[in-house]
């Protein structure tokens, strides 16, 4: 097993895939450094002398500038790392895009629904409209787990603290947050349930949601009746009924739509597990599936791994109007655009934002950008699409799921039990981690810096389980019953 990793010819730092001991002499392609401290692993060390001033280079692009001199052997952290990020830029459209081959698509056992789109389950959701019957919810949830049976594969409540006290934008996002939950297609049977005198009312819900199948959606205002409970019973036994008609069957993999997250990022997560989910990524949309990233901030300072691939002009106007509206959020709260990488993160190995984003955009493959997609707004292109939204592990993992992802690959370096409303397949970037929580990790990406697996390798088995989890097979976060969401919010509360 190599101790350390050059990901790029240009790059003059190496990542430590093991822990590196102070004296120890490594050869890296030719070149003889030895280490003048620990060097734990998923962090960075220097390959020659960086002087002052001189941009790190890790990835083949910057990750940030030297903040004193940094001499061969040396940790390189943020002791002696700083950012290169400032405010907005001017992107400039430079195309470099290369379509994929085309692959025959293979098949998975899904269900369709009446309106021609696929489901990975069959489940009966209770969408709260606000906050104030959150209780109810979860309680008409609890007490009615008998209806799961037959091919209902679960019944779950999604409560959420918001639908009351909030004005313009984000009255609007949580109305159509929640209009896209309920428009998903893993679910046979929704659930909306008011309290009567919220913001968000019957008649805007109804509105936003559009067109509806009336067995497939059906509403309940509490303060309506005398008894919520047993009025909610009733109407989820009428969608049990509805959706328990439901069968799988094969489907195209090209009716698979999957978000792409990562969380608990560490120093490995951009050579291990984002590259093999890039790898999936590429696999899906050559079979005409369509994959999403996210996490916007989390794009700042890898703009030019992801700009030059979009497909037109009109979607790299897209694309750098969401950069530079996420930077404008930033700063109209008085907030840098670099603050981003976690405690956690800097303890695995991330020094700078630069540093996180180019790990994280590894996820994107090199598929062409097809689409930029609002935060609340559904996948209507086939292929890689960018979505609009921000790192918050809970609200882009809901913003993937309304966008229409039927299941989400979350990448992790130091874990996390979170499971989206969509099935959530958690994978480990390093091997520790797969092995002590094996009740949260489904597939283990540290098996690349371990030597056992190559990328590629790697990305053709987490290809294989995708299609098991989209035919039944239930993630670790299903089995523990572990799902929720989390709406994003800016303005005021009244």
């Amino acid at each position: 097993m190599p101790q350390c990793i050059r990901i790029h010819p240009a790059d003059n730092v190496a990542v430590a895939l093991c822990p590196i001991p102070a004296g120890t002499w490594l050869s890296l392609e030719g070149r003889a450094v030895q280490m003048r401290e620990d060097i734990p692993q998923g962090h960075k060390l220097a390959l020659a002398q960086i002087a002052a001033g001189e941009n790190i280079i890790k990835y083949g692009y910057p990750i940030g500038h030297a903040a004193s001199d940094i001499p061969p052997g040396a940790w390189v952290h943020t002791h002696n790392v700083r950012t290169n990020l400032s405010g907005e830029v001017e992107y400039t459209y430079a195309p470099d895009v290369r379509p994929l081959s085309p692959v025959p698509p293979e098949t998975f056992q899904g269900y369709r629904r009446a309106d021609g789109r696929v489901g990975v389950r069959n489940e009966l959701w209770i969408i709260p409209t606000v906050g104030c019957v959150n209780d109810c919810a979860k309680a008409l949830a609890a007490e009615n787990q008998s209806l799961v049976s037959g091919s209902i594969d679960g019944l779950y409540a999604f409560p959420h603290p918001f639908g009351c006290s909030q004005t313009g934008a984000d009255h609007a996002q949580t109305r159509r947050l929640l209009a896209a939950l309920a428009r998903h297609p893993n679910a046979g049977g929704v659930l909306v349930l008011s309290l009567g005198c919220e913001n968000l009312t019957h008649e805007q819900f109804a509105e936003e949601l559009g067109p509806y199948d009336p067995a497939r959606v059906k509403f309940l205002t509490c303060q309506d009746v005398e008894d919520e409970m047993e009025a909610g019973g009733a109407l989820l036994a009428e969608l049990a009924a509805h959706a328990g008609q439901a069968r799988r069957e094969a489907v195209p993999v090209c009716e698979l739509v999957v978000g792409m997250k990562c969380g608990g990022s560490d120093g490995l997560s951009g050579i291990t597990a984002n590259p093999a989910v890039g790898r999936f990524s590429d696999m899906l949309c050559a079979r005409g599936g369509s994959t999403i990233l996210t996490e916007v901030p989390e794009m700042f300072g890898a703009e030019g791994m992801l700009l030059g691939r979009c497909q037109s002009r009109a979607v790299f106007d897209k694309a750098a109007s969401m950069l530079n509206g996420f930077k404008e959020y930033f700063l109209a709260h008085g907030e840098t655009v670099y603050e981003n990488p976690s405690p956690g993160n800097k303890q695995g190995g991330i020094t700078t934002l630069e540093d996180k984003s180019c790990g994280c955009v590894q996820k994107g493959g090199s598929a062409p950008i097809v689409d930029v997609v609002g935060y609340g707004e559904q996948v209507h292109a086939r292929g890689l699409n960018l979505l609009n939204g921000p790192g918050n592990d809970l609200v882009s993992a809901t913003a993937l799921t309304a966008a229409g992802a039927q299941l989400v690959l979350f990448t992790t370096g130091r874990g996390t039990p979170f499971g989206a409303p969509a099935p959530t397949l958690k994978i480990a970037t390093n091997t520790p981690l797969a092995e002590k929580k094996k009740g949260w990790i489904d597939f283990n990406a540290g098996t690349i810096a371990d030597g056992s697996q190559s990328i590629g390798e790697a990305g053709a088995a987490l290809y294989a389980l995708v299609l098991d989890v989209a035919s039944g097979k239930q993630t670790r976060t299903e089995q523990k019953g572990y799902r929720e969401i989390s709406i994003f919010k800016d303005g005021v509360v009244l």
